[in-house]
């Protein structure tokens, strides 16, 4: 497989990867958490107010309109694997920008995911 067409397959995999993790810093404000408990459309504006919410869906935007760039050059059966390393790289991102708690057995799983995307490229 082209060099330069993993590269872009990864970055966009991560751009992904960076918006869920920006999606969840946003959802987990305690602006959101007081809009939740309160209505339906104090949620909406909680929500429509975030900057980490409005981050995360412009850089999620930008992913799938790389990944559609993406699957017009590989076949979706090479490519899709690859969104396994989201799961890697939101993982590590998730335990270092979040504070989660990642279990040996997560770090065993996401390897496993790992090793399955690089047995897809050397396949390719």
């Amino acid at each position: 497989m082209n060099p330069l067409l993993v590269l872009v397959i990864l970055a966009t995999v991560s751009l992904s990867a960076v918006a869920q993790v920006a999606l969840k810093a946003g959802v987990s404000s305690p602006a959101i958490a007081a809009g939740a408990s309160n209505s339906a459309m104090a949620l909406i504006l909680a929500v429509a107010g975030s900057p980490f919410i409005w981050l995360g869906l412009g850089i999620y935007g930008g992913s799938v309109l790389a990944w559609m760039w993406v699957l017009s050059k590989v076949e979706v059966s090479v490519a899709y694997p690859f969104v396994g390393v989201s799961f890697v790289l939101t993982a590590i991102m998730g335990a270092m920008f979040l504070h989660e708690n990642v279990t040996p057995l997560r770090v065993a799983g996401t390897l496993l995911v790992a090793t399955g995307c690089i047995l897809i490229v050397r396949s390719a």
